[in-house]
């Protein structure tokens, strides 16, 4: 069902912090979720593991009442204990198969890229449950959340696009591999982004930062194909 979800209407996906500074995660996230965000990730690297296991069944519970799916970022084995439906790593993280071999059989991984090679690898290892199940390409923009990583641009927005429409083409059924644009996208932007072939992107800020996350999640959908 998670995977169905993910491939067939999972659009809008948010990555936030703990919220230490405004206290307010379990309303913040409520308040995402009924803007229509599809799955939100934790990911904060100041907070020990005890920490995040609370904080994910309150994310846990928030995004079941609101039929969402939710994330774990890095930590496959916070990912496995919390029963996370969806788990993300990066390219220096746990390989995708170690991964794999630690988590529920249903839980879905995706994986970030920065690069045209790193984006073929990922639509190639997307057959089977050994694979993976989605992808993320940025940042496109320069970010604060991902400090010293250097924007890719737009170029690689249409390379992914181009890349998966020839997979589908030349791959019988397909590769049904969603992807997601992410890096300093923000209602300002986001019609670049999807015109340059994306469908489905991360945000942090422009949702992290709203006064009001509801309407901010809302615009950010409108936008989108």
């Amino acid at each position: 069902m998670t995977q169905h979800v993910l491939h067939t209407t999972a659009r809008l996906y948010l990555c936030t912090d703990a919220r230490k500074q405004q206290g307010d995660f379990e309303q913040f996230v409520d308040a995402a979720f009924e803007g229509g965000v599809d799955i939100i990730q934790l990911r904060d690297k100041t907070i020990e593991a005890a920490e995040e296991l609370e904080l994910l069944e309150v994310l846990h519970a928030v995004a079941h009442r609101h039929g969402r799916l939710w994330a774990v970022n890095d930590r496959a084995d916070i990912a496995s204990l919390s029963g996370a439906p969806v788990f993300h790593i990066g390219q220096k993280d746990l390989p995708l198969r170690s991964a794999r071999k630690l988590l529920h059989d249903p839980t879905v991984i995706g994986l970030s890229t920065h690069t045209p090679e790193q984006v073929d690898a990922a639509i190639a290892a997307s057959p089977g449950r050994s694979g993976l199940d989605y992808f993320c390409v940025g940042p496109v923009w320069a970010t604060p959340t991902k400090p010293g990583r250097d924007a890719v641009g737009l170029d690689l927005v249409k390379y992914a696009a181009s890349a998966v429409r020839a997979a589908d083409e030349e791959r019988v059924g397909g590769v049904n591999l969603p992807w997601f644009a992410i890096g300093g996208i923000d209602h300002g932007n986001v019609e670049q982004v999807v015109q340059a072939g994306a469908s489905r992107i991360v945000v942090v800020r422009a949702i992290t930062e709203a006064s009001d996350p509801t309407a901010a999640a809302q615009a950010l959908l409108a936008a989108l194909p």
